[in-house]
């Protein structure tokens, strides 16, 4: 599944969105920010960061969202992976292992950049409390979201929109490491085919499907 440990940089000049009215709660005007977007595609470059400031990992993917439940990642590097849902079916392949795994898609288990880019902004009210910082008359809004779990694995979560395109979301593990996804050349409500997040299993690989009859 998608990293908890996540903090996902957007730069998104294509995507101008209206900025919302400071009149409004934070969440409403963060929510239709979001929920502009309709699809996306732009490759990935992630960097995972240890408190101490060392680099983890960083790896290069290709990623595309298509609303409301279309998910496409495909690590290219270092090591190959595919994760893709149509909002039925989740397929997590690994070719270097030349397997295949099949579970049922849940989307109320989606982690929160995926529900984010999703446009699912409906519950956070129910488990963050939510903050603002400008207005509609400066360049860059920035939201916060604090969460009102003790227990949650975030210590704040900050989203930014730059002229009113959506620029950066910043996760902050309570362990302290970070995850950075920069995103390149970023394409956004372009047409996308469904087929992209229907997988084709290629021949001669080993399936183990997990799937869990909804009867």
């Amino acid at each position: 599944m998608l990293s908890h440990r996540l903090t996902l940089t957007v730069s998104l000049t294509l995507c101008h969105i209206p900025l919302a009215s400071s009149q409004e709660m934070p969440q409403t005007q963060l929510s239709n920010l979001l929920r502009q977007v309709n699809t996306m595609s732009a490759t990935v470059q992630q960097l995972i960061v240890e408190s101490d400031g060392a680099l983890l990992e960083e790896s290069s993917i290709q990623m595309h969202v298509m609303r409301p439940d279309g998910f496409y990642w495909k690590t290219l590097e270092p090591f190959s992976e595919l994760l893709v849902t149509n909002g039925t079916i989740l397929w997590s392949y690994q070719p270097d292992l030349e397997q295949v795994v099949i579970e049922n898609w849940d989307s109320s288990r989606a982690e929160l950049a995926a529900e984010l880019l999703s446009g699912r902004t409906d519950s956070l009210t129910e488990e963050y409390e939510i903050f603002a910082q400008g207005n509609a008359g400066e360049n860059m809004v920035v939201f916060q979201l604090r969460p009102l779990d003790q227990n949650s694995l975030y210590r704040r979560i900050n989203i930014s929109f730059d002229n009113a395109a959506l620029f950066s979301i910043h996760l902050d593990n309570k362990n302290g490491q970070k995850t950075l996804w920069q995103f390149n050349q970023p394409q956004i409500n372009q047409q996308l085919s469904p087929d992209l997040f229907n997988f084709q299993i290629p021949p001669g690989i080993d399936i183990v499907d997990n799937r869990v009859s909804q009867e």
